[in-house]
């Protein structure tokens, strides 16, 4: 019952008047109190006279305190700037008594007002110290109240500087926080066995067993700004072996208008330390690139699709057309869109196989631009169903990009995949035969067909992090085709940002590629992943070498045989200059290609893929044989 009415207040503001009479409240004791400490703590002093200054005091408080407003501030978050208007306040209330004092005394009034300077100046300290200090003990008071019903977690802040200051600030000036800060952790020696707001500086060697358990610490908030990821690992692997769990503080451009809040303290995460600079874009012209057009976008619900929409989403744009066979996936991304109630958007149930369908939809809604997202993306299972990747791959790609001709739609942007660059297995040769046929029509007709090239995004379909996950969950082990295996990696929102900088900046015909920094050992990403999971490699979760898969390469190229690269005004993109292509031959042989059908035998499929792409090479796959009797020959 009580934890419940000090609940209630505790939810409750005091009035500015309440604030403002407490203050004159204090203002008349210290009046009185600076008299005692005047007087040799005596009553030597003349009472009544000092009875009758009182109201004018009070008159000049009102005064002071009205005018810096210092009576406006909510007690329970009274900060430094509060503290400076309580001085300021307090120091013009003493200037009033001076002056008043001063013009009594020059024409006599002495009777009437008459206040000693050393009075006037006892009272002033008086006046800061107990104001100060009044509203610092209601605010403490609060937080005390307010913590009986948040359950606290002691932590420790990794980092002493300045952002380590930001953090402990954001987390004390929180009275609804989980947190409890106990100490400090820094590299810096010189602030070793020091103390901040009288908590202590450790070193990490200093965080022993012992310790966590004298302290009952549980997490570890890590702030210090742009941290290599190598040191990130090494700190989260020697607190994770000690049983405490670790936190990141954000980079400072994330911060909510240049401040940082609780919620914003997160869980390091698998991109944390992927050691590299995460791709920023900020440009003006997108604004105008997607105002007030219509824009279509295939394979809506998929992982790359469904992210370009939400991207898109945040421009100023007349329809929104979201087109997927995939019903489930893209009844989700529309309830999505509903409760956050955006309009001017249909969600429609289509395969980019059907021509009429398609062509259907762009005569009913005419898009301006078109994100081409929609294809078939597991290595393995294109393996095994060469016909479908054609089908979709090249085929539905053929589709939307020859309707699009047909309805003269402004800009195309192909989504495709490093796998296309000198593929080892039929779903990259695929998307690289879609990005020739695409090139073959940027000469014809009114369409600017652009492509974007990049590698795995992390937490897509199919990515190798959700599949860690999951299989952390289990218990282990986790898979890895090859010990040296490696892959580029970025984040689904800043593949989307690129496909979205692509298409203002493409001018028609290019292929878009940019620096993803360097390739990561899937290996390694598995041993991190056991980390950031809390546990340890091999003691709880091992990992198994499965061997390549089907069409699988040790490595992933950006760039095919004969292209190099040229700088754009973004220092991470780079346009691919690709070598030329015999138009005529390849449209005619993408036409007969996209002809099959599905009795058509997967090795005649293939071939006929390795007739098109001559650096498609397969690799432990059983159309290897191919390659073989093409060199036979």
């Amino acid at each position: 019952m009580r934890y419940k009415i000090l609940h209630k207040i505790s939810k409750k503001y005091a009035s500015k008047w309440l604030v403002l009479l407490s203050d004159l409240l204090i203002v008349c004791f210290t009046f009185f109190l600076s008299h005692f400490i005047r007087y040799n703590f005596q009553f030597d002093f003349d009472i009544p006279s000092m009875m009758s200054q009182l109201p004018f005091v009070i008159i000049a408080a009102i005064v002071s305190f009205l005018a810096v407003g210092s009576h406006k501030g909510v007690v329970r978050f009274t900060g430094y700037k509060d503290i400076i208007n309580i001085i300021i306040g307090t120091n013009i209330l003493a200037t009033i008594l001076i002056i008043a004092t001063f013009f009594s005394r020059k024409h006599h009034y002495n009777e009437l007002f008459d206040i000693p300077g050393s009075i006037i100046y006892i009272h002033l300290l008086l006046n800061i110290f107990a104001l100060i200090a009044f509203k610092l003990f209601i605010k403490s008071l609060y937080n005390a109240i307010s913590s009986d019903f948040v359950p606290t977690k002691n932590v420790l802040i990794f980092g002493a500087g300045n952002y380590g200051m930001i953090t402990y600030a954001a987390i004390s000036n929180d009275p609804k926080n989980s947190y409890k800060v106990t100490g400090f952790i820094d590299d810096n020696e010189g602030k070793v066995g020091k103390k901040i707001d009288l908590l202590p500086v450790y070193s990490l060697k200093n965080i022993t067993a012992e310790l966590i358990s004298k302290n009952n610490l549980e997490e570890v908030i890590i702030s210090i700004q742009n941290i290599d990821p190598t040191r990130l690992l090494n700190i989260t692997g020697y607190l994770f072996n000690l049983g405490l769990h670790a936190k990141i503080v954000p980079p400072v451009q994330h911060w909510i208008d240049g401040d940082l809040s609780i919620g914003q303290i997160k869980d390091i995460k698998i991109e944390d330390l992927l050691g590299r600079e995460p791709i920023s874009i900020i440009n003006p012209m997108l604004v105008s690139e997607y105002e007030d057009k219509v824009i279509l976008i295939t394979g809506a619900a998929g992982s790359i699709g469904s992210e370009i929409c939400r991207k898109v989403s945040l421009y100023n744009y007349k329809k929104l057309i979201l087109v997927d066979n995939a019903e489930s996936a893209l009844y989700d991304i529309q309830q999505e869109f509903k409760q956050i109630g955006l309009e001017n958007i249909e969600t429609i149930v289509a395969d980019v196989r059907n021509s009429s369908r398609v062509d259907q939809l762009f005569n009913q809604y005419k898009p301006q631009v078109v994100f081409h997202a929609a294809a078939y993306k597991h290595v393995p299972l294109m393996e095994n169903s060469p016909f479908e990747a054609v089908s979709v791959n090249i085929g539905g790609t053929k589709n939307v990009v020859d309707i699009a001709v047909k309805h003269s739609v402004g800009k195309f942007i192909l989504i495709s995949t490093d796998k296309a660059v000198n593929p080892t297995n039929v779903m990259g040769a695929t998307k690289r035969i879609a990005e020739l046929y695409i090139t073959c029509l940027k000469e014809k007709g009114q369409t600017k067909f652009i492509t974007t090239r990049f590698g795995n995004v992390l937490g897509s379909n199919g990515s190798v992090i959700p599949l860690f996950k999951k299989q952390i969950e289990k218990g282990g082990p986790l898979t890895v085709t090859h010990i040296d295996i490696t892959r580029y990696f970025m984040t689904i929102p800043e593949a989307c940002l690129l496909v979205l900088e692509a298409a203002a900046m493409g001018n028609g015909g290019e292929i878009f590629v940019f620096d993803m920094g360097e390739p990561i050992k899937i290996f390694n990403l598995a041993k991190n992943m056991i980390l950031l999971s809390g546990l340890r490699y091999p003691e709880d979760i091992d990992i198994k070498i499965t061997g390549l898969r089907p069409g699988e390469k040790i490595y992933e190229e950006l760039l095919a045989d004969g292209e190099n690269t040229k700088k754009t005004y973004h220092e991470k993109i780079m346009i691919a200059r690709s070598r030329r292509i015999d138009v005529f031959n390849i449209e005619e042989q993408i036409n007969k290609l996209t002809a099959v059908n599905s009795a058509t035998q997967p090795l005649v499929i293939v071939s006929a893929i390795k007739h098109l792409i001559p650096e498609y090479k397969s690799n432990n796959s059983t159309y290897e044989v191919l390659d073989h009797t093409k060199l036979s020959h």
